[in-house]
């Protein structure tokens, strides 16, 4: 199975969903992790709100820093559009998502990026087989 690492700021919306879906998704084919590089400590209640309307209780997450995760060197490490604060992480596949930060969007907008995390979940775990 290879290894995963999603990454955002914060650590409490688009990396989280992110984890989630590999989960929902990625079962035997990839382990999934996700960190914040200056975590908020708690998951976005909207987070949790956009995640319960597709099936998956995010409140069971928590809100890690890079220092909180395994020390490995990553198969893929998946930024969401941090930027400059996302630190270089040891991993074979780099890519960034470029997503917008839906924490203070409305319910229908940020959907819009949850569903986007989503398909973007898929592809990488049909990479990954």
């Amino acid at each position: 199975m290879k290894n995963v690492l999603f990454v955002c700021v914060e650590n409490s919306c688009r990396s989280q969903m992110a984890e989630a879906f590999g989960k929902m998704h990625g079962e035997g084919i990839i382990n999934v992790y996700s960190s914040g590089s200056k975590p908020s400590g708690i998951v976005n209640p909207k987070a949790i709100a956009s995640m319960k309307e597709v099936g998956y209780d995010l409140a069971k997450h928590d809100s890690f820093g890079l220092d909180e995760i395994p020390q490995i060197k990553w198969d893929y490490a998946i930024t969401m559009g941090c930027g400059d604060e996302c630190p270089m992480i040891l991993a074979d596949n780099r890519e960034d998502w470029g997503l917008p930060d839906p924490k203070y969007m409305e319910p229908d907008e940020f959907a819009k990026v949850r569903d986007i995390i989503e398909s973007e979940v898929k592809d990488l775990i049909k990479k990954s087989k």
